[in-house]
């Protein structure tokens, strides 16, 4: 038929083989000889039966994204779904690798679908701020049942071909040789004789549905959306699919996904999308990648022990080391016990905790080190306690290893100094719980070899960390655009808000949380800490350490916990020593509203991006917003910071941190060259 679909027609089974590497994804190239394909092979004789097949290393994993918001062109995908299901003889979608999106709904649209013991089926459009547009949302509550297909639409998470099976999505799973099962199941359904039911003319599953606990499931997940508009719109086109006629389910779906494709949302989280593939590229193409295959870690504290076990995840033996043999034992026990809760909560078996278990090898002594293809060190944030560190290191570290710092702020360049390969060294700066954050910040100093460099940010997507690559300056990307974002928070308070306040504008924004009760969860030590290394000062925040208060942890910080609960209560004792501060400072409080908030918070976060960007601290304003969005909580729906800023409008930001620098005078609120040229041609561009 096509370079991208073929047909071999095997006794009497018909099988068409979908090529589109990588990942066989429904383009217009494949759309059309497909269509061509099932319409000859509907009037064929010589076909019995049809299957659908994927060559290389997956089944179709989704629609063509760089196609989302263009003019469709025909056939599009619900055209081919529509003429599979006037075929009047067995159609078998052959699925290894991942089903997803499109692939899914294509595979609806068959009589039955058989599936390779390890694949993976689900609806993930959501995280692409949109629903189904191919039919999944009103075709799989009839397979699954409505509060399944809810389930599994509004998390976008895919599930495995066994549970896909016990729910009914799936008709038989093989261990080995999908295709050749695949054309005896077909064979078999063949001889059969019938009857061929098509999906949409199925509803026994649907008049299962119990419309009460339905509604409270969608009420619950609603809940749950922080200001999302794709998880409703799933939520609405699924309760479609049990109260209206197939074909205005149908419709309905299909108006709710052009609303949604069309608007800010979708575009920020496609805009994400994309933004993370481009962060992980090294400019260097045809590098040879070093060998890993050995993870030292040294620290088994939090961060060391999370990042420890992020690797171990992924499959790598791991030697941790420690000072002493009783950190080292406190270090492995709550390694253990964080895999223990895993297993309690039915998120790992106990063998994989065994598995995971016996890659770890405990030390407390560096010469350990020296098989290890990759050493990162996680220890205090003190720039001669990493020296030291590091010189160690270059003693007993094989030739060609590769080492790292999980430093947040310090300068990697001076700790690449002290060794005496410099070409070696770079920054892998993970986020807490580094075994369940994505982000990391890959951090590349002025002589870091561009194989290390390479090496690493692949090392990161095998174990699902998403990677961006950074330049040297304090704070990198994220913690830089950090300080500026809370630089103001205590002026406001000062000035009149409130923490809650405050923290309520992050939230109604998108935030998962505010910056106050932000700084309660991480404990407000840590950023006294880091001012009196630095020679700073916080008012407020100094005094709340001073007393003790250190957040969650002491059950006081800017706000209480009470009774042992991580819920924040505004305490009027901060209030007063906020009001008592202020009038020490002769600052008459005021009203300040939710848009003063984003102004004096987010307008000079962007600000700093600009400057990032200019320095060449990042390479792309995209690698900003995927460092924002996965390791901040920037709301996926603004896309990021630097996205965000063209929604808000530049030339607005511009003028409102031109008028707060007038009122203030502090240069946090200077607009950057940067920002001001993006404000005029609409490109974030270096000067």
């Amino acid at each position: 038929m096509s370079n991208f679909v073929s047909i071999a027609i095997e006794n009497g089974v018909a099988v068409v083989t979908i090529d589109n590497p990588p990942v066989n994804a429904l383009s217009f190239h494949v759309r059309k000889p497909l269509y061509e394909a099932l319409t000859a092979l509907r009037d064929d004789p010589a076909a019995k039966a049809i299957v659908i097949a994927c060559a290389g290393r997956t089944f179709i994993a989704g629609a063509d994204i760089t196609e989302f918001g263009k003019p469709v062109e025909q056939p599009e995908l619900r055209a081919i779904i529509a003429l599979l299901e006037t075929i009047a003889k067995p159609t078998i979608a052959a699925i290894h690798g991942t089903a997803l999106g499109g692939g899914l709904e294509l595979a609806l649209g068959c009589h039955f679908r058989v599936a390779e013991r390890g694949a993976k089926l689900g609806l993930p459009e959501v995280k692409l701020g949109l629903l189904p547009g191919g039919g999944g949302t009103v075709r799989l509550p009839r397979l699954v049942g409505a509060a399944k297909a809810l389930g599994m639409i509004v998390s976008g998470t895919p599930i495995s071909a066994g549970e896909a099976k016990a729910a009914g999505l799936v008709d038989a799973v093989f261990d080995s040789d999908l295709l050749a099962e695949a054309i005896r199941f077909a064979s078999e359904m063949a001889a059969g004789g019938g009857p061929l039911i098509p999906i949409r003319d199925r509803n026994d599953r649907l008049a299962e549905t119990d419309i009460g606990a339905f509604d409270r499931q969608a009420t619950d997940l609603a809940r749950t959306a922080r200001g999302l508009e794709a998880p409703l719109s799933c939520a609405e086109a699924v309760r479609n699919a049990i109260a209206l006629p197939f074909d205005e389910a149908l419709a309905a779906e299909r108006a709710l996904f052009i609303k949604l494709v069309a608007g800010d949302q979708s575009r920020a989280q496609r805009h994400l999308f994309f933004a993370e593939r481009e962060a992980a590229k090294v400019p260097v193409k045809d590098l040879q990648r070093r060998r890993i295959a050995r993870i030292g870690i040294i620290g088994a504290g939090t961060m060391g022990g999370g990042i420890a076990m992020a690797f171990a995840n992924g499959g790598f033996p791991v030697t941790l080391l420690e000072t002493s043999e009783e950190a080292l034992r406190h270090g492995l026990a709550t390694i253990e016990k964080n895999y223990a809760v895993s297993v309690s909560r039915g998120s790992l078996t106990e063998e994989a905790k065994q598995q995971r278990l016996g890659l770890f090898k405990g030390s407390t002594d560096y010469a350990d080190l020296a098989d290890c293809d990759l050493i990162i060190e996680a220890v205090f944030e003190d720039m001669a306690v990493k020296k030291e560190v590091f010189g160690r290191l270059d003693a007993v570290a094989r030739p060609g290893a590769i080492l790292a710092t999980n430093t947040s702020y310090l300068d990697v360049n001076e700790i690449a100094a002290s060794t005496s390969r410099p070409q070696d060294v770079l920054g892998m700066h993970f986020f807490s719980p580094a075994n369940v954050m994505k982000l990391l910040e890959i951090v590349r100093a002025d002589k870091t070899a561009p194989d290390a460099l390479a090496t690493v940010t692949d090392l990161a997507r095998r174990i699902g960390k998403v990677a961006v690559v950074v330049g040297v300056c304090h704070g990198f990307v994220g913690n830089r655009m950090l300080s500026a974002r809370g630089a103001e928070n205590e002026a406001l308070l000062l000035e009149g808000a409130t923490p809650s306040q405050v923290d309520k504008a992050f939230t109604d924004f998108g935030w998962p949380m505010g910056p106050f009760q932000m700084g309660d969860l991480a404990g407000l030590d840590i950023g006294w800490r880091n001012r009196k290394a630095r020679g700073q000062t916080a008012v407020i925040a100094d005094t709340l350490c001073e007393q003790g208060r250190f957040g969650q942890k002491t059950g006081r910080g800017w706000y209480r916990y009470e009774g042992g609960s991580r819920e924040p209560v505004a305490d009027p004792e901060v209030e007063a020593l906020i009001r008592a501060k202020a009038t020490e400072r002769g600052i008459a409080p005021r009203a300040i509203d939710a848009e003063e908030i984003i102004e004096r918070t987010l307008y000079p976060l962007v600000n700093e991006g600009a400057k990032i960007i200019e320095e060449g601290i990042a390479a792309r304003a995209s690698d900003i917003d995927v460092v924002w969005a996965n390791g901040y909580g920037f709301p996926v729906g603004k896309g990021g910071p630097m996205f965000w800023a063209g929604l808000e409008g530049a030339a607005r930001i511009v003028e409102r941190l031109g008028y707060w620098h007038r009122q203030t005078g502090r240069a946090t609120f200077e607009p950057a060259p940067v920002l001001r040229r993006f404000a005029e041609t609409g490109r974030w561009e270096a000067l």
